[in-house]
């Protein structure tokens, strides 16, 4: 299938792109952005003129910041194309909900994508805690924004999310694998003096379940999770790649570059069944998050 790419910055450069061309399922036939390229592909500066001249591209993949997001994914339905979104769907659940409903009306694909439920491991984690009981756990996801994220002033803008950009990806892997529903109890939430999005996070969810979220870790990152259960201690490293069981490694390894290529394959699959798809459980523990978070004003934070 024909697909067109919206947004190409650095996450559409580094993994969208290379997994369009290593796919049997997709041709990557136009590109929407004000300012990215990819070479070879017919690129265009706005989705409406996008739409309008290329009647052959049945899927639209959008990879824009959420704020600006809804427009575009709205004009995607309205022209009868499936959709897919990168995470988070939307700056709002009101948001993801209206363009569910809209594709619904409109017989279309629509799939809100959490890339870290595809790591190496994540599968085999939820197998594992499947009948256990958590005794409690330990989310750590530590990373640094100015290398995943150069430059992006939006990230710290309101709706841009701040840590949550990589924390939902915890959060995304956190309600795929527990066998029982979490809620969250409390959050303490670091903003910078000169942002409007926290720059790390601290959360209490229930069956003791704690999660530390910074973005300005240096050197090597953590995207870690550990699991007290009355069967044993699983822990999954490297933001799902890596199971272990009590200390032992049992599957998966430090490589991630597994995640797009299986997201890209799951919209295939859901455009031949005439499926669509839209879990918000991330996203609602983020909002939630937002309402009971206690506001902290920390030092400013600058590019």
């Amino acid at each position: 299938m024909k697909i067109a790419l919206v947004g190409i910055g650095k996450i559409a450069l580094d993994q969208h792109v290379p997994a369009l061309a290593a796919s049997p399922d997709w041709e990557l036939a136009a590109t929407v952005s004000r300012h990215g390229r990819v070479n070879g592909i017919e690129a265009f500066t706005d989705i409406h003129a996008m739409l309008e001249a290329r009647p052959d591209i049945p899927v639209v993949s959008l990879c824009l910041p959420p704020v600006p997001r809804f427009e575009a994914a709205q004009a995607v339905l309205r022209a009868g194309r499936h959709l897919m979104l990168e995470k988070p769907p939307g700056a709002t659940l009101a948001e993801v909900h209206i363009l569910s409903d809209l594709a619904q009306a409109q017989g279309v694909t629509i799939f809100a994508t959490w890339h870290s439920r595809m790591a190496m491991a994540v599968a085999a984690a939820r197998d594992w805690l499947a009948g256990r009981t958590i005794q409690g756990g330990r989310i750590t996801w530590r990373e640094d924004v100015r290398k995943w994220h150069p430059g992006q002033d939006w990230i710290f803008e309101a709706g841009g999310m701040g840590v949550f950009d990589p924390g939902i990806n915890a959060l995304s892997i956190l309600t795929e694998i527990l066998p029982e529903p979490l809620r969250l109890l409390s959050a303490d939430l670091d903003f910078p003096a000169n942002r409007q999005a926290p720059i790390a996070a601290r959360l209490q969810f229930s069956q003791q379940i704690a999660a530390d979220f910074d973005f300005r870790q240096e050197g090597p990152q953590t995207w870690d999770m550990e699991f007290q259960t009355d069967g044993g201690v699983l822990a999954l490293r490297m933001g799902g790649n890596r199971l272990e069981i009590d200390g032992r490694h049992v599957q998966g390894a430090d490589d991630i570059m597994g995640e797009y290529p299986a997201l890209y394959a799951r919209m295939a699959g859901l455009i031949a069944a005439g499926k669509r798809e839209t879990d918000l459980a991330p996203m609602v523990l983020v909002a939630d998050a937002f309402t009971l978070g206690r506001r902290n004003t920390v030092a400013d934070f600058h590019f």
